[in-house]
């Protein structure tokens, strides 16, 4: 089955309300081996000017996970998910992410295109808060290999 190339710009339900953990951010910043006081200290926090400790830039990718998860495992995109790669990801944030934050994320196919013996896929998703406001935007881009 080829990927369905309808599937380009649509946009998918928002994900469940994520509540942002000192916890969570902790653990996250003790995976990746990043240090900074920013991420466990609220008071180091606070004094460089934030409410509350902040999760590394690549936390985001916990989020925008389960939305664009569910956006590229949606069998009528027919993505041969055992011939996909990683191709690209990057956050461009308006805000960083802080304990205490609840989150939500709703993903857009934004293109599918060939590339060769490919097909890259990218999705953008909007991680904002309950209120509206948009804290990040998680844009990747997933490779189908050899499928011509």
């Amino acid at each position: 089955m080829a990927v369905n190339r309808d599937y380009a710009g649509r946009t998918f339900p928002a994900s469940a309300p994520y509540e942002v953990s000192r916890v969570k951010i902790a653990e996250f910043a003790d995976a990746i081996g990043d240090g900074s006081p920013l991420y466990r200290d609220r008071e180091a926090a606070q004094a460089a000017g934030y409410p509350d400790v902040i999760a590394p830039p690549t936390f985001a990718i916990v989020i925008s996970m389960a939305s664009s998860g569910a956006a590229v495992g949606d069998p009528g995109l027919g993505l041969n998910y055992a011939m996909v790669v990683h191709g690209e990801q990057r956050f461009e944030y308006s805000r960083p992410i802080t304990a205490g934050d609840v989150l939500t994320a709703q993903s857009t196919i934004t293109d599918i295109r060939d590339v060769g013996r490919n097909v890259m896929l990218t999705t953008s998703t909007q991680i904002r808060t309950l209120a509206g406001e948009l804290v990040c935007a998680a844009v990747g881009t997933l490779v189908e290999r050899g499928v011509q």
